[in-house]
């Protein structure tokens, strides 16, 4: 009898524990990167399907000072964002939530090389309103539900493409990628999103394309969207690194610095950030290698 009433006892008090005690893993990727906000990679037992980059500690990050949030959609699709960590990083410790889909990254070894679908996005979405409503939550009402980005690269980015007409978000990012000029090749690999150019017209918010160049293979198709989006802010940045990107450079690279400022100008009214996109000579232009091209922005 004591066995089962111990068991039961146990049993009520799991019950009772507050989800902020529910993290399973993390682990710090290069000293918590180049911002403000010490940042910590790590994934939540409540949405083990992805994993979390943000600050360290979220004390400070309340109401109308809590996270924006930015979710991510993999190079390849793939279901985790291994070739993404220094980049996405570096973007929490500015003061963000940034969820990407799949599995934390391992340190060594065979990373997790199966796909995702663009549901995953919105399935962050849902869990973090969700998170940020919950009292019981380690992110009750710190996270920004009105201010949210979606992202992604590669096939991320045509993820981020789909999942972007959703009225929830605010901005979106569409990195080393663009709806296929010829439709047969969409057909590249599993769960890559099949869109055509008419799905540009579903596009409601401003927009950032971030390109490798001429040598980046989705160049011609991210710079014929940049072409034929006509009814929202859109601004391209290229720089000649290919399809790679900086990605992997420490902090993420130029790559890191862009979004970053984007993110601080679109989802938290950054000014000074803003310079960087606006005016004839934006601030881009100081960074070696970069051109860039706008339209519907100052």
């Amino acid at each position: 009898m004591k066995t089962i009433i111990h068991a039961l006892l146990l049993f009520v008090l799991s019950l009772a524990v507050p989800s902020f005690a529910q993290e399973s893993a993390s682990r710090v990727v290069e000293n918590g990167g180049n911002g403000k906000y010490s940042a910590l990679m790590l994934t939540d037992a409540s949405l083990p399907t992805h994993t979390i980059f943000r600050p360290k500690n979220i004390d400070g990050f309340k109401g109308k000072k809590s996270l924006p949030l930015i979710v991510w959609g993999n190079g390849a699709c793939f279901d985790s964002p291994f070739e993404h960590v220094n980049f996405l990083n570096e973007i929490a410790s500015h003061g963000f939530m940034v969820i990407a889909t799949g599995t934390m990254p391992k340190e060594s070894g065979e990373q997790n090389k199966e796909r995702s679908a663009a549901s995953k996005l919105r399935n962050a979405i849902d869990w973090a309103i969700a998170q940020n409503g919950d009292k019981d939550s380690a992110y009750f009402k710190r996270i920004d539900t009105k201010h949210i980005a979606v992202a992604g690269m590669s096939c991320g980015g045509l993820q981020a493409l789909e999942v972007a007409p959703d009225p929830r978000v605010s901005t979106l990012l569409v990195a080393n990628s663009g709806i296929f000029i010829d439709p047969i090749r969409g057909n590249a690999m599993p769960n890559m999103p099949q869109l055509d150019k008419t799905h540009l017209t579903k596009i409601h918010t401003p927009t950032l394309y971030l390109l490798g160049g001429p040598s980046d293979i989705a160049y011609k198709n991210g710079m014929d969207d940049v072409a034929k989006l006509n009814h929202v802010p859109v601004f391209v940045g290229n720089l000649d690194v290919g399809h790679g990107g900086t990605y992997a450079k420490p902090n993420g690279g130029d790559f890191a610095k862009v979004a970053t400022a984007w993110f601080s100008w679109k989802l938290k009214g950054d000014k000074k950030a803003s310079k960087l996109f606006t005016g004839d000579t934006p601030d881009i232009t100081k960074m070696p290698g970069w051109s860039f091209e706008k339209k519907n922005m100052q």
